[in-house]
């Protein structure tokens, strides 16, 4: 930002010394001398407060939007709407490739309408890791890392090649190649620099007097929220949104609500990390925490170092909350040694934290808060959560019994269903059967199939990978094995893991037991689990066996891990190896044997867990700073592979019309230099009629291409062979495949088709059934508008740009809902399409809508403005008609501008058109 054109309102631009170096900042105490209470304001709304003080430009941001948060008072809520620019853009492989094939599209659209393709620039740091392709083909062998790696390039090859184009041709743009780490690991790890302005993350100090600031950071990814345990502002954005953002749009946002978590005491004797986050999501998730910061505070703090709070920071999204963050502080600083940061930048974060009141002590004033709640450590007990969601906390006593309610729920479900129909399912599934198999196996309801150390979430943190090594070597040492029929992995998100492990002799053991590394990469967590072993697979369809996985990530919803595997636990890593030793959810741990030595000598958990003194001393013995910047010095050379592969040169995209991996979106094709007036809808039907909690997993495609999809029909109509269709994941760059697979989720359930699961729906004129999507093309070609009803939570989970271009593509103008989440809400605007919310306190059901009427939705077209309500009218066959009023979804001006140029995308483009 150019400091010098800056009106300078509170005459705060200042100058910090730090060592023999000068900086320029903004300097907040100018505020508090102007009498705003600064000593007591929340951590985190500083550094918003640092933002609008920065970029204060008299238009975007005002002297007026500074005070109002300066003057921030709890439980008053806010109205007021600020402008937030984050300093940088953080991607992962499956939401990047979208957000670089619309930059590239963008550059074609600009060039259309006679401007520069190059201005189609990030304007601020974007970095990308890809971490989201790497499937468990092979596992428990030494060679099942380079197996999946060749695999995982076979398969993407041209997904790698086009982000390789952006990494040379998009200034600002630097991408970590595949089988190097996971995104939010090697951001906490290498990329985060806390307090911009003394280089980092590869890059040198720049040597003048440059400007220092907060590290604040959107991503694509909902976990974007782990760098909140290094104290960096973050949080998970659209695709879109983030777009947008590296295009120098403001996130818009409302001044939000601050929660004040109080942490006290210290974590007992064998009491983990991963413990600690699972029960404040529990807490958080009680107390309602849905589009507020978390802020954690208390004395407790300083014995929680920085690799236990990223993993509470990382399952923000589990809780609800838009961040999740704690102040720097001395730990702060402690593990940016550890990591390798130099002494310049480790100087710049504590001189600059403590010169704007944002370092932490003991002796910190208590800030004031919206609300609070309070957690000793002590009180902390083992514990894992599930079967089916993150929140449902389950200590470790409790699992055996728990499990027994939920089983028995599903044995019941599960009544007459023939084998037959389940193996017909797995297959369509995109699993396979053995042929001549022998089983090897003695699964039951109840099988652990599936123990994966996996997931940024707890492989960042050192205590509890070294803990995990111990006791594999205790249970080693003692002659045990792992269950033969559980599929056991290990994939961290850094390769300093590799290293500690190495060094201090415990991946040998962890290899004993079947825990060899697979990759870098998310895998397990995000359902890149791979194929379970082929007799297992068999009997489980067969007999169609109610079974179960153990991991150490962040996501457990049914059917996300597995789609044979009904119940999902998070776990610690040292769990998840006791429960792969175990073979069973049914049984308990701390008082039933785990297994049994070559003597028959019962051996239980309780033998093997290991002390907080033989972890320490392991640590201190095995991990260093050196590790960290020898690992991370090339971080973005690649191996072998990517370096051989060759990719075109130039400033625009040469699409390759025979791809099916990627393809020029049709999102800007014959957009008008200026947008046209926005018109109500008429004559809309229903394409999908849902009820509460419905996903973005189940909105978005993901996971297999089932055989009989509309997807695979079209990839097969392009001579893509059954075995190459890959996952959706892999095919978001293709919108023809990710359109077809909208709404295709297993366990959809669309009221519309009562008593089905899956993508499917009535094509209302007619009455036939039919796959959303063919429905869709139907409707398109008869010229008729389409609308879906919805419950509550509409959108939550994973941060998908999918789960809104998907409906867009599929025609859909409007959603109807009782609520929605926030990160989906913001899409659906991006996109063009309408959110729009039931009354306070009236349903669909209430409303007595049955989903097969026709809409109208009129008030848009006369006067668009932030919380609006439009007349709904909903005409039935006979003519009777049911009219609501709903509240327009649009809660901001620049929201209610993009959804009149029809998306943000088409807002941006237009204004840098016209500003050439």
């Amino acid at each position: 930002m150019d400091t010098q054109a800056h009106p300078n309102t509170f005459s705060a631009r200042d100058t910090l010394r730090v060592g023999n170096r000068e900086y320029a900042y903004f300097r907040l105490a100018a505020l508090a001398e102007r009498g705003h209470d600064l000593a007591t304001l929340p951590y985190s709304l500083k550094i918003l407060l640092e933002n609008l003080v920065r970029f204060e430009d008299g238009r975007s941001v005002s002297a007026d939007d500074v005070a109002a948060v300066a003057s921030w008072t709890p439980g008053t809520s806010s109205s007021k709407e600020i402008a937030y620019r984050p300093a940088r853009v953080l991607l992962q492989d499956f939401t990047g490739v979208p957000c670089v094939v619309d930059l590239a599209a963008m550059r074609d659209a600009i060039a259309a309408m006679g401007g520069d393709p190059k201005r189609i620039n990030p304007l601020q740091p974007v970095e990308l890791v890809i971490d989201h392709s790497v499937q468990v083909d092979a596992w428990a062998s030494s060679d099942a890392f380079e197996k999946n790696a060749q695999l995982e390039f076979e398969r993407n090859g041209e997904r790698y090649a086009f982000l390789k184009w952006g990494q040379s041709s998009l200034d600002g743009f630097r991408a970590v190649p595949p089988d190097t780490g996971i995104v939010h690991q090697v951001n906490i790890e290498y990329l985060a620099r806390v307090i911009f302005g003394a280089g980092g993350a590869g890059e040198a100090h720049p040597g003048w007097t440059p400007l220092a600031y907060p590290d604040t950071v959107v991503g694509t990814d909902s976990h974007t929220t782990m760098a909140n345990g290094l104290g960096v502002l973050a949080w998970g954005v659209g695709g879109i949104e983030a777009e947008a953002a590296m295009l120098g749009q403001p996130v818009t946002m409302l001044i939000p609500d601050v929660i004040g978590f109080k942490i006290t005491g210290k974590l007992r004797e064998g009491v983990t990390a991963t413990d600690l986050a699972l029960q404040i999501t529990q807490m958080l998730r009680k107390k309602g925490v849905v589009g507020k910061f978390v802020e954690f505070y208390g004395a407790g703090l300083s014995s929680l170092p920085v690799a236990d709070r990223t993993v509470i920071g990382n399952m923000s999204p589990e809780y609800g909350s838009t961040v999740a963050i704690f102040p720097i502080d001395a730990l702060t600083l402690q593990y940016l040694r550890l990591t390798g940061r130099t002494a310049e930048q480790i100087a710049l974060v504590e001189a600059y934290a403590k010169a704007q009141g944002m370092f932490r002590t003991d002796d910190s004033p208590e800030p004031r808060f919206t609300d609070t709640l309070q957690l000793d450590l002590g009180d902390v007990v083992p514990n894992l959560a599930g079967p089916r969601r993150p929140q449902d906390r389950v200590p470790l006593t409790d699992v055996k019994a728990t499990f027994a309610v939920a089983l028995e729920e599903w044995q019941t479900a599960r009544g007459a269903s023939s084998n037959g129909k389940q193996i017909d399912r797995f297959e369509g599934e995109g699993g396979g059967t053995a042929v001549a198999a022998q089983p090897r196996t003695e699964v039951s309801d109840g099988a652990v199939v599936i123990a994966a150390i996996t997931s940024c979430t707890n492989t960042s943190n050192p205590a509890l990978l070294i803990g995990a090594g111990l006791l594999a070597k205790k249970a080693v040492e003692k002659g045990l094995h792992a269950a033969p029929w559980v599929k056991t992995s290990l994939a961290p998100g850094s390769k300093v893991v590799t290293d500690y492990l190495a060094k201090s002799g415990l991946q040998t053991y962890l290899d004993q037991l079947g825990f060899n590394l697979v990759g870098y990469g998310c895998t397990t967590c995000i359902g890149n689990s791979g194929p379970l072993g082929d007799d297992v697979a068999h009997a489980v369809a067969e007999h169609d066996m109610i079974v179960a996985a153990v991991l150490s990530g962040n996501r457990n919803f049914e059917g996300r891990i597995h789609p044979q595997v009904r119940a999902n636990y998070l776990a610690s890593p040292p769990l998840v190896v006791a429960y792969a030793l175990a073979g069973r959810m049914d049984v308990d741990l701390t008082s039933e044997p785990l297994g049994r030595t070559v003597t028959g000598e019962d051996v239980y958990l309780k033998d093997l867990w290991p002390t907080g003194a033989e972890i320490d001393a392991a640590m201190s013995a095995s991990l260093n700073d050196a590790m960290f910047r020898s690992r991370y010095a090339d971080v973005f050379a690649g191996d072998a592979r990517w370096a051989s592969m060759q990719v075109p040169a130039g400033e625009r995209y040469a699409w390759d019309e025979k791809s099916e991996y990627v393809k020029r979106p049709p999102y800007f094709d014959g957009m008008p230099a200026q947008p046209a007036p926005v018109r109500d809808i008429r004559g809309a039907r229903v394409l999908a009629m849902l009820g509460d909690s419905v996903t973005t997993d189940h909105i978005s495609p993901a996971g297999n291409i089932a055989r009989s999809s509309p997807a695979a029909k079209y990839l097969v109509s392009k001579g893509v062979d059954p075995a190459d269709f890959n996952s959706y994941g892999a095919r978001r760059g293709n919108h023809e495949v990710m359109v077809r697979g909208t709404f295709a989720n297993i366990r959809l359930r669309n009221a519309l088709v009562p008593g089905t699961e899956g993508g499917v729906t009535r094509y209302l004129p007619t009455g036939e059934q039919m796959s959303i999507f063919d429905a869709s093309e139907k409707y398109r070609a008869a010229g008729t508008p389409l609308i879906v009803l919805a419950g509550k939570e509409y959108g939550s989970g994973s941060s998908r740009d999918w789960a809104a271009k998907g409906p867009y593509l599929l025609g859909i103008k409007a959603v109807i809902a009782e609520s929605f989440e926030r990160i989906h809400r913001s899409n659906l605007i991006g996109m063009g399409i309408l959110p729009l919310q039931y009354p306070q306190g009236t349903t669909r059901e209430s409303l007595g809508l049955t989903g097969e009427e026709t809409y109208a939705i009129e008030g848009v077209a006369a006067k668009l403005e932030p919380g609006m309500t439009v007349k709904v009218t909903a005409t039935g066959a006979g003519g009777e008609a049911k009219s609501f009023d709903a509240l327009v979804r649009i809660d901001t001006p620049d929201e209610a501008d993009y959804y009149r140029h029809g998306g943000i995308l088409q807002y941006v483009l237009r204004q840098l058109a016209m500003s050439r």
